[in-house]
C-alpha cells in the first residue's frame, strides 16, 4: 500500500489512525490485463486503489471506444455514476496491464468520506485536482492544434506515453492514430 499511502498524503494530511481505518476496509485484488473492472450499465459495487498497473476509462459511442482518462499507481478509480449517484455506470474501466489493487465497497467509501474529516479533505482535494485536470484537458481539446495537445499530454502523463498503446492516446486526444504517428514522429 506504499504508493497509495504516498499519494493520499500528497493531497491531504492523514493520520496513521485514519489510514488504519481505511486499510481495514480494503480488500486486495488482482485483475489480469484487459479485464473490465467497471462496465457500462452495471454496478461494480466498489472503488479501486491502484497499487501496481494502469487502467483506462472509456465510453462506447456509436460502436467506438472513446478513452476519457487513465489511472495508475497510487490513484483511485471508480464509476462516478455509481459512487456519486448510486446508479449503474455509463463507462467502462479496463486494466491495461496486470493490476494489483485494493477494493473498497462503494458503501464503505461513502461512509468513510462522510464520517472522517481527514478522508473528506483528501476526497475534496483529489476531486479538485481532477476537476482542474479535466477542465485543462477540455480547454486543450477545444483550442490547441493536435501537436500541442500531444505535447501537453506527454508533459502531464509521461508514464502513460511509455506504457499505453498509441491508439488509446489518440482516442483520448481526439485525433486519429495516423495523426498521432505523424505528430509524434513515430
Amino acid at each position: 500500500m506504499e504508493r497509495i499511502i504516498e499519494n493520499i498524503r500528497r493531497y491531504s494530511d492523514i493520520s496513521d489512525a485514519t489510514l488504519r481505518e481505511l486499510a481495514s476496509r480494503l480488500t486486495p485484488m488482482h485483475f489480469a490485463k484487459r479485464t473490465l473492472m467497471v462496465e457500462e450499465g452495471k454496478r461494480a459495487g466498489a472503488a479501486f486503489f491502484i497499487e501496481r498497473g494502469i487502467t483506462r476509462s472509456y465510453w462506447m459511442v456509436d460502436g467506438e471506444e472513446i478513452t476519457t482518462s487513465f489511472s495508475a499507481e497510487g490513484t483511485i478509480v471508480f464509476s462516478m455514476d455509481e459512487i456519486y449517484d448510486d446508479r449503474p455506470s455509463e463507462e467502462f474501466v479496463e486494466a491495461l496491464e496486470d493490476l494489483d489493487c485494493y477494493s473498497i465497497t462503494a458503501t464503505d467509501l461513502r461512509s468513510l468520506v462522510h464520517d472522517n474529516i481527514e478522508l473528506a479533505r483528501w476526497w475534496s482535494a483529489i476531486h479538485q485536482r481532477e476537476y482542474r485536470r479535466l477542465h485543462q484537458s477540455h480547454k486543450e481539446r477545444l483550442t490547441l492544434p493536435a501537436q500541442e495537445r500531444y505535447e501537453a499530454f506527454r508533459h502531464q502523463f509521461p508514464d502513460v506515453c511509455r506504457r499505453v498503446r498509441r491508439g488509446l492516446i489518440a482516442s483520448y486526444l481526439g485525433i486519429s492514430p495516423s495523426t498521432l504517428s505523424r505528430i509524434s514522429g513515430i
